[in-house]
């Protein structure tokens, strides 16, 4: 089976519920994207499409072949490579308020893995569809939901939460399996850690399949760790503080491989003995306070600890009188070092790269720019790119030149 290191960028920066909506939002901005990075050849790109957006495609019925074969040609016929989805958000990413509704319905509940099943089909067709030898194709997913209970109990308190979880996702893995030998297309769903929620690290990732994933013997006939990976994300890391190299050792060592990367950078804040710069830098990163998304911040104080809050709003109440570094999970331009008197955790791009040689992972393929956040930047911040589609194709650029001094 032929594989091969893509990077394209994550479509879910763009609204869109149904399918006509996804085409006209892919018309408006991926045709320039592409036009500026990538005129002459085809585009890999990362789909986001919602449960409403899929529930005419697939193969249940010669209409639904109809349309994924119509979708098909439509994104052939622009140049695009959809090399991988965004499995993460199952309803609307862009509705006026979607904080903790982005975690529904979680992986104990059927319907997302009927969700991710149906993705994984249409991905499938969609590559058929396009006449290519079997390929690698990914789909990143939610990492189980989001904690109902201290997060350092959930596994004893929501032990059969877990069980739950893990039952569907073997049953996912068992739905690729088949998947893979009818069609030679090899799909893995990857689990996607992010700050606050049932995994948030790779030691819960690690220690999920070791107790759950893989203790039941059934797993061990499917190959359970070809179809089921992870997707590291490089600013939900960074949020963590947790190192890069930590984490692709971690992920290694247990078998589990990274199957996507999504290439994204964190707000970094530091506060010193400056009160007047703190407070400069306190009301600045006060307009990243938004409605829309949830922006989780980690605050790690100068005796090394570091406490989690949920929301930037949380954290910037508690904290009249800020210290130490704050790290928040809002996605900015991966070619921005700095936002004003703000840094970025864009450095943790370049060590998560050499992470990958020093551990001596090669497997790593799927690469995904993900800044969903363009569209609720500050004002000031907005276009710092001149445009959406100008500010896509600049991150692409960035990161393209990355990879190529981090080559061997």
């Amino acid at each position: 089976m032929e594989r091969d290191l893509k990077t394209g960028y994550c479509c879910n920066v763009h609204g869109g519920t149904t399918l006509e909506e996804v085409k006209s939002n892919l018309e408006q901005h991926a045709c320039e994207v592409k036009r500026l990075v990538s005129p002459d050849v085809t585009m890999p790109i990362g789909l986001w499409l919602s449960q409403s957006a899929i529930a005419g495609l697939g193969d249940e019925s010669q209409a639904h072949v109809d349309a994924t074969n119509s979708f098909g040609d439509w994104l052939a016929e622009r140049g695009f490579d959809p090399f991988t989805f965004n499995g993460f958000p199952l309803g609307d990413f862009h509705q006026e308020v979607v904080k903790h509704d982005v975690y529904l319905p979680t992986w104990a509940d059927s319907s997302r893995l009927q969700y991710t099943m149906k993705l994984a089909q249409v991905q499938s067709l969609l590559l058929a569809r396009a006449g290519a030898a079997p390929k690698f194709q990914t789909i990143s997913t939610l990492p189980l939901g989001w904690p109902t209970v201290p997060k350092e109990k959930l596994f004893t308190h929501e032990d059969e939460f877990l069980q739950q979880c893990a039952a569907n996702l073997r049953k996912l893995a068992e739905y690729l399996w088949r998947l893979n030998n009818e069609t030679g297309n090899h799909v893995m769903v990857c689990i996607e850690p992010e700050p606050g929620c049932v995994f948030d690290t790779c030691h819960d990732i690690v220690r999920f399949f070791n107790q759950y994933m893989l203790a039941d013997e059934s797993a061990q006939g499917i190959q359970l760790l070809e179809y089921i990976g992870v997707c590291h994300d490089v600013c939900h890391s960074a949020v963590m503080f947790e190192d890069q190299a930590t984490a692709v050792k971690a992920y290694r060592d247990a078998g589990i491989r990274i199957g996507k990367v999504q290439v994204s950078s964190a707000i970094k804040v530091e506060f010193g003995d400056d009160e007047g710069s703190n407070r400069r830098k306190l009301q600045q990163l006060s307009q990243f306070s938004e409605p829309r998304y949830l922006h989780q911040t980690c605050v790690r104080r100068s005796n090394g600890s570091v406490e989690f809050f949920e929301d930037l709003s949380a954290a910037l109440a508690s904290q009249k009188h800020p210290e130490g570094e704050w790290r928040v999970h809002f996605h900015v331009p991966i070619f921005a070092e700095k936002l004003d008197l703000m840094d970025t955790t864009q450095d943790e791009i370049s060590l998560f790269l050499g992470a990958l040689r020093v551990n001596d992972v090669s497997n790593v393929e799927h690469y995904e720019v993900e800044t969903y956040a363009w569209n609720v930047l500050p004002e000031d911040h907005r276009d710092i790119a001149g445009g959406l589609a100008s500010g896509i194709a600049q991150e692409l650029t960035w990161f393209e030149k990355l990879v190529r001094e981090n080559s061997p």
